[in-house]
């Protein structure tokens, strides 16, 4: 068996449960890993300082890749390793193509999400359930106007947002995205799309990440559960699917564990790398 040194995890669907919590069962394995030196790594499509105080304060994290891959980080020293972002001018064409659509849109630059208090106030508008919308209002920093905080800022995006009230909507957006060929459109739900520049996916991070830890492709495992996930299974060494995840996501997985609300991280780490079985 290929000994495994990177695990990269998924937060929202996949290391965490339905009410956003880490089990004790997930974090004791999480735990278990590090003591034996291997890189746990939450892979998310989250800015780091959205990412849960308890996974953000779990002693032997070191590194982190967030907003989809857009970023590579190095907590410990506060350092990129390498990035991947939407030139201003880009971003601003992806965010005035927003007007065409009834939608709630936000964009993320230098680590924080910028939001407008009239999507912000009105999130139920956009299809944005009660537990998104606690950590959508803790996570955003309110402006009056994003295109102009973009436009005044003048600097590189790591990710856009856009979310949906109507889902045809939300398929006309994605058909419009899909016709450039300078961005990558993808998905953490079911009522949203997510923009990022060339090369920011979550696979392709694992590999630049692990080239950096001078770790070979193949000792490095990938958890998640929704489309933006889909790379990961494409590229880490072992991919695995949680039971709550996407069909074309377990399409993609060398193994399918149980859901996120049934320890599935848990589940698959002790079979797969510690070699338990139920």
């Amino acid at each position: 068996m290929v000994q495994i040194k990177l695990i990269a995890l998924d937060l929202d669907g996949t290391l965490l449960d339905s009410r956003k919590r880490l089990s004790s069962r997930n974090e004791s394995v999480l735990k278990a890993c590090i003591r034996r030196g291997i890189e746990i790594v939450p892979c998310t499509g989250r800015i780091w300082s959205a990412v849960p105080e308890f996974i953000r304060n779990l002693s032997g994290i070191r590194y982190a890749i967030t907003t989809n891959g857009a970023m590579v980080q190095d907590i410990v020293e506060n350092r990129i390793l390498d990035e991947r972002k939407l030139s201003s001018d880009l971003a601003l064409e992806i965010l005035e193509l927003a007007k065409s659509f009834h939608i709630m849109y936000d964009a993320y630059i230098g680590g924080t999400a910028f939001g407008e208090a009239r999507f912000l106030d009105h999130m139920d508008e956009f299809g944005v359930s009660a537990e998104l919308q606690k950590m959508v209002r803790e996570t955003r920093r309110p402006v009056p106007d994003v295109i102009e905080e973009v436009r005044r800022q003048n600097r590189q995006v790591e990710k856009i947002n856009y979310f949906f009230g109507n889902m045809a909507e939300r398929q006309r957006a994605r058909e419009a995205l899909l016709k450039r060929e300078d961005i990558i459109v993808s998905s953490s739900l079911p009522n949203n799309l997510e923009i990022n520049a060339l090369g920011a996916t979550k696979g392709e991070a694992i590999l630049r990440l692990a080239k950096h830890l001078e770790i070979q492709p193949e000792q490095t495992m990938g958890l998640g559960d929704g489309e933006n996930d889909v790379t990961m299974m494409q590229m880490a060494g072992i991919s695995v699917a949680m039971g709550n995840s996407l069909d074309i996501l377990k399409a993609e997985a060398d193994y399918v564990t149980d859901t996120n609300d049934e320890d599935g991280v848990a589940v698959a780490i002790e079979k797969l790398i510690f070699g338990i079985e139920d």
